[in-house]
Formats: C-alpha cells, sequence, structure tokens
C-alpha cells in the first residue's frame, strides 16, 4: 500500500533554494553535509515534505539515478494549499513567476514560481 510521495529534487547546490523555502515557512529537519555543503536536506511545513540532494552528493550515493536516455532536469512540483493567499504572499519577491495567478480549467487557483535552482514550484487551492 502506497503512503506518500516526496519530491527529491536534484540541483548543483542546496544552500540558494533554502531562503525560498524558509520564506514560505518550511522548516529545515534534517541536512546532512557533503564536503563544505549540503549533501542532502528535508524540508517540512505541516504535511508537505520536500527533499533536495546536490549532484555532488547523488554521484557518491546513488550515481545510477544521474544516467539513463534522459539528462537531469529541472522538475516541476504541485503543491496544494488551504490558503492561496497567503501563501502567494510569502513567495519571495525575487522568484520568477512562471505561470501568474489563475483559475486553471479544473478549477483551481494557483501561481507556478521558479525556485533558485530552476524547477518549478505550483501552489494551488481547489475550488470549494
Amino acid at each position: 500500500m502506497f503512503k506518500k510521495v516526496t519530491p527529491v529534487l536534484i540541483v548543483d547546490a542546496i544552500e540558494p533554494v533554502l531562503p525560498f523555502w524558509q520564506a514560505l515557512g518550511f522548516e529545515q529537519v534534517v541536512a546532512v553535509p557533503h564536503g563544505e555543503h549540503i549533501g542532502f536536506v528535508i524540508l517540512v511545513r505541516d504535511s508537505v515534505e520536500v527533499m533536495y540532494q546536490s549532484v555532488a552528493s547523488v554521484r557518491e550515493d546513488t550515481p545510477a539515478t544521474l544516467s539513463g536516455p534522459r539528462p537531469l532536469g529541472a522538475a516541476a512540483i504541485y503543491i496544494e494549499v488551504d490558503d492561496f493567499e497567503g501563501v502567494a504572499a510569502k513567495v519571495p519577491k525575487d522568484a520568477e513567476v512562471v505561470v501568474p495567478r489563475r483559475v486553471a480549467p479544473y478549477g483551481s487557483t494557483e501561481i507556478f514560481v521558479r525556485d533558485p535552482a530552476g524547477n518549478v514550484i505550483g501552489f494551488a487551492q481547489p475550488a470549494s
């Protein structure tokens, strides 16, 4: 039986993404060093968990995940929220807005922004 899904975003460096998530109220609950930098981190707020791992750390830990027919690239994650306005107000002002606030065809109010590592992060509140 499936219990939960957590994205692990593989990035060049973790430190630049931390202020983005901290501005949204996420707490760093695990940080694994890799040399002089963070190699892996778990960020949590409410029941939402996001993980990041550095490319250098992955190369040592699970190098097979970096090979294959598709090159490693940016990812997108979609996070459902219950207070869209509150979350949207906390998105850092310097975050690139990829898709401005909109009501999607399926009724959700949403916005998509880019984190400092280039991943697209969507925040959405379903229609009532």
